[in-house]
C-alpha cells in the first residue's frame, strides 16, 4: 500500500463524533461502546465539569459566588484519560472517578459549569484532546456539536422521557444515594431546565445533529444506530 493510501484510508478512519443530551439518555453508555467497537478515543465532558466542581467544593470555594469561581477556574490541573475501555480522570494528580459522582456534586454542577470562564477554561481542553486523538474521538456532552465541536463530523443528539431517564439514573446510584423515582424524576428536570438556559453555551441540539429518542431502546439497539450513523460518515468522506 502506497504512503498516500495509508494516509488517506487513515484520514477516513478519523471520525470526530459529538454526542449530546441531558442526563439519563445513555450517553455515556453509548459514547463508551461506541468508542471502543470503532477504535476510536472518547472523553466524557460532563466528568470534566464534576472534576472542577469537585475541586471547588474541596478547596472551599462559594458556589453560590460566579465571581469566586470564575477567580480560581483555571487553577486546577484536570487530565482526561481517552481509553473508551478504561477512562479515567484526575485532578491535580487525584483520580476523581469515584468523587465526581457524588450527589454533593451533582447537585452543584450546574452552577460551575454555568460560569462563563469555567466554561471557556474546560472547552478549550475539550478542543485540544479532540485534536490530539490521531484515529477519531467521541465526544459525549451538553453542547459539543453546538460549541466545543461544531465541525464534528457527526453529530447526534439523544432524547429520552423523563420517566425513562429516571429509572436508568437510580438503576445507576447505589444504597443511600439512591433516591426515589420521583425525587430522581425531579432533579433531573430541574438540572435540564439550568442546562438549558444558562447565557454560555446551554444544552441544545445542533441544528444538522441526528436526533435519536432512547425511551423505548435498548442499549445495544442505540449502540448499533450510532455505529451505524458513524460508519455511513465514514464511507461518504
Amino acid at each position: 500500500m502506497s504512503f498516500a493510501v495509508e494516509t488517506a484510508a487513515r484520514t477516513a478512519q478519523a471520525v470526530i463524533v459529538a454526542i449530546d443530551g441531558p442526563s439519563g439518555t445513555g450517553k455515556s453508555s453509548t459514547s463508551k461502546a461506541v468508542a471502543a467497537q470503532l477504535g476510536l478515543s472518547y472523553l466524557d465532558t460532563g466528568a470534566q465539569y464534576r472534576a472542577i466542581t469537585w475541586w471547588m467544593v474541596n478547596n472551599g470555594i462559594d458556589i453560590t459566588d460566579p465571581g469566586a469561581i470564575a477567580a480560581v477556574a483555571g487553577k486546577p490541573d484536570i487530565i482526561s484519560g481517552t481509553d473508551p475501555s478504561a477512562p479515567t480522570i484526575s485532578v491535580d494528580g487525584t483520580d476523581v472517578a469515584g468523587p465526581i459522582r457524588t450527589q454533593e456534586v451533582t447537585s452543584k454542577v450546574s452552577a460551575v459549569s454555568a460560569v462563563p470562564e469555567v466554561r471557556a477554561r474546560i472547552t478549550e481542553l475539550q478542543r485540544s484532546i479532540a485534536a490530539a486523538a490521531e484515529n477519531g474521538i467521541v465526544v459525549e456532552g451538553r453542547d459539543i456539536g453546538t460549541t466545543v465541536l461544531p465541525d464534528a463530523d457527526l453529530k447526534v443528539f439523544l432524547t429520552a422521557s423523563a420517566e425513562a431517564r429516571a429509572a436508568r439514573r437510580n438503576g445507576e446510584l447505589k444504597g443511600k444515594e439512591a433516591a426515589d423515582l420521583a425525587a430522581t424524576k425531579a432533579a433531573l428536570i430541574k438540572r435540564d431546565a439550568a442546562d438549558s438556559s444558562r447565557k454560555t453555551s446551554p444544552l441544545a441540539k445542533a441544528d444538522d445533529a441526528i436526533e435519536v429518542d432512547t425511551s423505548d431502546l435498548t442499549l445495544q439497539q442505540v449502540i448499533e444506530c450510532v455505529v451505524t450513523l458513524i460508519e455511513e460518515k465514514r464511507a461518504a468522506k
